[in-house]
């Protein structure tokens, strides 16, 4: 029955694969002005790791993007007046409709 057991438990643990996941902006990589892109990478043996210690301790790797100024990228920038933010996100929405892209509203 032991043997059984340590089996599937091996077996669990060959056939799990790796995790990855990104999170891009859409900002372009430059300079450190905020965050472009955020990469995380869980391996196989940072897994196997993390059965181990059973969840104590899970070793990973991220990557984080800075990102260029958004006057750099060519972005549109609406900046609001005192006490007038609905105007510049009004102004925003209309820019980015004209223009179809992103509008960056600085308060």
């Amino acid at each position: 029955m032991k043997k059984g057991m340590l089996f599937a438990g091996v077996s669990a643990l060959m056939l799990s694969g790796c995790y990855h996941a990104v999170i891009d902006t859409g900002r372009a990589p430059q300079c450190p002005s905020g965050v472009a892109k955020v990469e995380t990478k869980l391996s196989f043996l940072n897994q196997f790791v993390s059965v181990l210690t059973s969840g104590l301790y899970t070793p990973m790797t991220i990557t984080v993007t800075c990102a260029g100024n958004a006057a750099d990228a060519g972005i549109p920038t609406v900046k609001a007046e005192a006490g007038k933010p609905s105007d510049a996100v009004q102004q925003a929405v209309e820019l980015s409709q004209e223009k179809a892209s992103a509008v960056l509203v600085q308060f």
